[in-house]
């Protein structure tokens, strides 16, 4: 039987957590991408962009999601040799579609997903397989250097 020259798959660590929707989420969601990143080889070059754009995944599905008392999933993924694009989803219970708009240069939020647009390599936002509501995605990929 001839030998593969096929590299295997790559493994893949990742990290997965129900948030409550409340302010204190994102904060949390951080310290998971942290623990996720911190199996994998190399995932600091994650880190910086990871964290901002997690942080604005969160913070959109706390203040705009609907209902108080609801929960947040966060799913991170990335393979453990730290090749490839960190993952991140957020799930809510949410039907629409967000998108990015333009802000004026006096207003206080609203630049959210125009950071994940400008960062991410890709993003999205799709329906559960499983449940009601949605989840917005992105990809990042490994910071140079």
């Amino acid at each position: 039987m001839p030998e593969s020259l096929a590299k295997p798959p790559a493994r893949v660590v990742e990290g997965a957590r129900w948030f409550p929707k409340d302010l204190r989420s994102p904060s949390r969601a951080r310290q998971l991408l942290r623990e996720v990143l911190a199996r994998a080889k190399e995932g600091e070059r994650y880190a910086d962009c990871g964290e901002l754009l997690l942080s604005e995944l969160v913070t959109n599905a706390v203040v705009h999601g609907p209902r108080r008392g609801t929960l947040i999933r966060v799913v991170v993924r990335l393979a453990e040799e730290g090749e490839g694009p960190l993952r991140i989803e957020v799930h809510d219970i949410g039907e629409g579609r967000p998108l990015p708009r333009q802000v004026g240069a006096d207003e206080e939020s609203g630049r959210g997903l125009l950071l994940v647009k400008s960062l991410a390599s890709r993003w999205g936002c799709c329906p559960r397989a499983h449940g009601i509501g949605k989840f917005v995605w992105c990809e990042i990929p490994p910071a140079v250097g």
